[in-house]
């Protein structure tokens, strides 16, 4: 044990003193800040535009309704009776945004294909979208009064139905406490899934410079393969989560910071799929926002943390040992890529299944059965936990991830006691087969 503790210190102090690691532990915060600050930066550049709008209203149905109305960053112009090729000159000599065309008729129902909206290049969704709107209630209010009926009076009829949703037990849930809690198991099945491609291949790479080197062959002769292995395992973890670590605390610094700095205020900055989003919810924002805080209040915060550490941590470890095995394996980083595709595979199907099937049956048959396969189960079952899932299950699906990290790091242990000192030849699957033998 002490050979194993005395690797594990090397390969934490290689690691965390290699100037390349501190660099981009500093580095790559501030380049994701730095992005978000750019993106938010020119958002809010964008929010700050306003659209010129005139209005040529033939029909003189919507003329005063352009008149009074006041749309956020749209300002429409009511133009006088003149014909639509001078409207048109007479808005480009402006540099107005677009012209909105209202042919005179006799049929309301004509509205519906006859209205056009000149502009000098594709318009904005968003700014469409609130003129459709503009248009619509208008020209529906019109329709009523056309068959002798008051839309007011419709209106107010009118009834949401939003129907409460309770488990059986008498727990309260609601549609978007799904959508939290799918955002929770998302985050932390996607963020395993980065960990290990990241950490993997660091350790990969350094089985292969150390092998490479004929380092290994000295580090062999007084230190067994297997505690080799764990203890470049452990150590290179143990690099990893320092540098998360302390990317968390730089990113939280910085995002503090730099929009301070810049003067950017990303509360205020919403994109266009969110403007669309809040005016097609008919909910009131300040009702979503306190049912929000109470979905969050009732997720299984104790049971997300303690299961999302054994999980990172089984996971990890289980890919870590196919990865350095891999490193023993070859000679070269160009050499892992017929290896790679068997270990990339799993998970990436992790990250499928857990997408497409959490999110519509998180207690469904196939969801289940992923959620116990070892190398599936560290992304699945961390994106169902915040569904409720039965502790017995989280357990069993626990044993049977680090049963399988053992049975892995006794096989990965035989291909990396061989390739270790084996030079000059690829490996193929048959090899290391027979290495397993040995």
């Amino acid at each position: 044990m002490n050979h194993l503790s005395l690797i594990i210190k090397r390969e934490y102090l290689t690691k965390v003193r290699n100037k390349s690691f501190i660099i981009m532990t500093f580095l790559s915060p501030l380049l994701m800040v730095g992005i978000f600050s750019l993106v938010a930066y020119l958002s809010q550049l964008n929010n700050d535009k306003t659209y010129q709008i005139s209005v040529l209203d033939k029909s003189g149905l919507f003329i005063s309704d352009f008149s009074s109305k006041k749309e956020e960053k749209i300002i429409f112009s009511p133009m006088e009776d003149i014909s639509v090729e001078e409207a048109k000159k007479l808005v480009q000599e402006q540099k107005k945004y677009g012209l909105l065309y209202i042919p005179k008729t006799t049929n309301i129902d004509d509205f519906s294909n006859s209205i056009i909206f000149y502009s000098e290049e594709s318009p904005s969704l968003v700014v469409m979208e609130k003129i459709e709107k503009s248009l619509e209630e208008k020209v529906n209010n019109l329709k009523l009064k056309e068959a002798g009926l008051d839309a007011k009076k419709i209106e107010d009829l009118k009834i949401d139905v939003s129907p409460k949703l309770e488990t059986f037990t008498g727990e309260e849930t609601s549609k978007i406490g799904a959508g939290l809690k799918l955002i929770f198991g998302g985050a932390a099945g996607y963020l395993l899934f980065m960990f290990i491609i990241i950490y993997g291949n660091m350790i990969m790479r350094s089985v292969i410079e150390e092998k490479t080197s004929r380092i290994i062959e000295v580090i062999i002769s007084s230190v067994k393969p297997i505690k080799l292995m764990l203890g470049k395992i452990i150590g290179t973890s143990l690099a990893g989560i320092t540098q998360f670590f302390a990317w968390i605390i730089l990113l939280g610094v910085l995002s503090m910071v730099v929009p301070a700095i810049l003067g950017i205020d990303t509360s205020s900055i919403q994109s266009p799929q969110q403007e669309m989003m809040t005016q097609a919810s008919g909910q009131d924002m300040q009702e979503i926002v306190r049912t929000a805080m109470v979905e969050l209040h009732n997720l299984p915060v104790a049971n997300l943390v303690i299961m999302f550490f054994f999980f990172f941590i089984g996971g990890y470890l289980l890919y870590s040992s196919l990865y350095a095995a891999i490193g023993a394996a070859v000679d070269s980083e160009t050499d892992t890529q017929q290896f790679m595709l068997p270990i990339l595979l799993p998970l990436i199907l992790g990250i499928y299944v857990g997408f497409f099937t959490v999110i519509e049956d998180p207690h469904g048959t196939v969801a289940q059965v992923f959620s116990f396969i070892p190398f599936t189960s560290p992304v699945v079952m961390l994106m169902r936990i915040p569904f409720g899932v039965p502790i017995w299950q989280q357990i069993v699906s626990l044993l049977i991830l680090f049963a399988t990290f053992m049975a892995t790091v006794w096989f990965a242990a035989k291909i990396y006691r061989v390739g270790i000192l084996m030079y000059g030849k690829k490996p193929t699957y048959k090899e290391l087969i027979k290495w397993l033998k040995y």
